[in-house]
């Protein structure tokens, strides 16, 4: 889809998912803050509360829907409130993740398969959900990936095989859509490198001592920005961050040399300190409200 047909964020009806905490949270407000309506979509409704008020009370258009990615039905239920709100969706933002810290020969099946439904199953329910609006008047599908959907991070490697399926089902996407359809619609993928939000407290953890995210850290401004620029220019795959462009391509020119770069990132994942909260976000909302990170 040329970038000339998508709207202009101010014209635009955008729903996002994974909008009370991190890069969608962050995401929702900068696009409200430009003009655009926003349908918020988590599971973390006294979160979705305060942000819709307070878009609201900026002169902002907002409505929220109370949704865990990994339910078909939910999600087709977001897509049904926005139509009955604001006529249309221009762009979805599918964003909701979580992840877990831990080896994989430790971390149960019951976790690695919570933790697909709803960073791959998400991704998917989202689209296909979607999808039929986009192409009826044009409009982009924003697939949040991760440096990790072609380089990967020892501790989560649960969470890199998500990523790797959300690349795998968003390229294969883009081909169906865009040149067998040859339909008005814009599929990218967005792939940040370690960004600070409060991912590492929403993670399940399975190791002795807190996680956090390896160093360095971009802000969730810079992906939000990312994401609303795919929104009304396009784009294929956009890494965000010096190190998701070091990352990616050392995993793909120099892979043995790239396993080695990860490798020394296994220490840089863990605190001083025991564990906070194991069981994260997994299977509970967290309400957290925050695009940024916990300093500890």
């Amino acid at each position: 889809m040329s970038a000339s047909s998508l709207k202009p964020l101010n014209q635009q009806v955008m729903v996002i998912t994974g909008a009370s905490s991190g890069i969608g949270f962050c995401t929702a407000k900068l696009a409200a803050e430009r003009g655009a309506k926003v349908v918020l979509v988590a599971r973390s409704v006294e979160t979705l509360k305060k942000l819709v008020a307070q878009i609201t009370n900026a002169g902002g258009e907002a409505i929220y829907v109370v949704a865990d990615v990994a339910d078909r039905e939910r999600v087709q239920a977001a897509v049904q409130e926005a139509l009955a709100r604001f006529g249309r969706i221009d762009t979805w933002v599918n964003d909701a993740g979580v992840s877990i810290y831990g080896r994989l020969d430790e971390v149960s099946d019951s976790d690695s398969r919570r933790l697909f439904d709803t960073n791959f199953w998400g991704v998917v329910n989202g689209s296909l959900a979607a999808l039929p609006q986009l192409k009826a008047q044009g409009g982009s599908l924003i697939n949040v990936g991760s440096e990790v959907s072609e380089a990967i991070v020892p501790l989560q490697g649960m969470y890199s095989a998500s990523k790797h399926a959300v690349k795998g089902f968003t390229d294969a996407l883009r081909v169906e859509i865009e040149e067998f359809d040859k339909a008005p619609v814009s599929i990218t993928l967005i792939q940040p490198t370690a960004v600070n939000t409060p991912f590492p407290q929403h993670a399940r953890n399975y190791m002795s001592k807190e996680p956090k995210l390896p160093p360095p850290l971009i802000n969730p401004e810079q992906v939000a920005e990312a994401i609303l620029k795919a929104a009304t220019e396009g784009g294929r795959d956009v890494k965000v961050g010096a190190m998701a462009v070091v990352n990616t391509t050392v995993s793909k020119l120099i892979p043995s040399l790239g396993d080695k770069m990860s490798a020394k990132r296994g220490s840089d994942q863990q605190e001083n300190i025991p564990p906070l909260h194991s069981q994260g976000t997994l299977y509970e909302a967290g309400e957290s409200g925050s695009a940024d990170g916990y300093v500890s």
